[in-house]
């Protein structure tokens, strides 16, 4: 397992070297002038030249793209805000709190909603229950998220008057931003946990367990779920990454002050070094997140714990001969 580990960390070097080159290259052949939205329409070519010499912009694109690389290697250094004139890495830890607590306070609603509602819509298939979920799941996972916000709003804060708007004060203010962004993952989780129950209750093992006269609850949590939740493990860990990269839309109508919003204002005011960081920060999330998804697995599933777990023949060996010794 841990060489699996190291492994995947090795591997993910590579991955992120080249989400940086991606979003290098976008930068700067993208149209638009950082220099001129710093300084301004007024600003005379003499000015732009030298806070193109002082930003590195003057320097031929692999110079530029070394060196970017070279301060990430030796001192994690992201670049400096066009803008805040700050570390981008101090931007990004300033904001990212605000969109994790989002992230796992959304995510963790969709999984308590949406496998119950998957499991018992799985449980109790052609029914009305069934028909209703699968609906309004559908409903779900085509509902624009902004949309719902603005609704949520409208609802709850202007013509009823009991939650707040924007911000994230108290912990009011968490409540509606976590409805919205919980809507499209709980139909997503729905849908995942009932169609992989469906296939796992059809199994004979399943049979076979309710043929010895198991309770149904128990073969539906111990046997069913256990077997049908890697999958919607694969679901809810794609779209916890999804939602810790921070949602621009959602984060812009509730005013949450989190990855979203910085990432906005960076591509609004060409902010190149902003806009690498994040997009650099939002692909380590996903690795990261992906590399946990994989580990998880080995201690739900055995079958999968035992791909990694390599057998010293030395110790079969010993095994087998001390079988021998004991039948005898």
């Amino acid at each position: 397992m841990i060489k699996y580990i190291l492994r995947r960390l090795l591997v993910m070097i590579p991955v992120l070297l080249g989400v940086v080159f991606i979003i290098f290259t976008i930068n700067y052949f993208s149209p638009g002038d950082p220099a001129l939205i710093i300084l301004g329409s007024e600003a005379t070519q003499a000015q732009i030249d030298q806070l193109h010499a002082d930003l590195g912009l003057d320097l031929p694109f692999f110079v530029q793209f070394f060196n970017y690389i070279k301060g990430i290697v030796t001192h994690l250094d992201l670049g400096t805000s066009y803008i805040t004139k700050t570390e981008v890495r101090s931007d990004i830890l300033a904001r990212f709190p605000s969109t994790f607590k989002l992230a796992i306070l959304s995510t963790a609603l969709a999984t308590l909603i949406g496998i119950p509602l998957g499991v018992i819509a799985a449980t109790k298939q052609t029914t009305l229950f069934d028909y209703a979920s699968t609906f309004l799941a559908l409903i779900g996972a085509s509902m624009p998220s902004f949309w719902l916000g603005l609704m949520l709003i409208i609802l709850f804060s202007l013509n009823l008057g009991l939650l707040p708007a924007s911000g994230l004060a108290t912990w009011r203010h968490w409540i509606l931003p976590t409805v919205a962004i919980s809507v499209v993952p709980i139909a997503n989780i729905t849908r995942t946990t009932r169609s992989s129950m469906l296939e796992v209750i059809r199994q004979d093992y399943i049979r076979t367990a309710r043929s010895k006269g198991l309770k149904e609850r128990k073969i539906i949590t111990k046997h069913a779920l256990a077997n049908a939740i890697i999958p919607v493990i694969t679901i809810i860990g794609i779209l916890l990454a999804f939602t810790m990269g921070g949602l621009i839309v959602l984060e812009t109508v509730f005013s949450v002050p989190g990855m979203g919003t910085l990432m906005k204002k960076a591509i609004s005011y060409k902010d190149y070094p902003t806009i690498q960081g994040c997009v650099l920060f939002i692909a380590l999330i996903m690795s990261v997140m992906n590399l946990l998804i994989d580990i998880l697995y080995a201690f739900i599933d055995p079958r999968i714990k035992s791909q990694y777990v390599k057998r010293n023949p030395k110790n079969s060996s010993k095994k087998i001969e001390n079988r021998g010794d004991n039948d005898d």
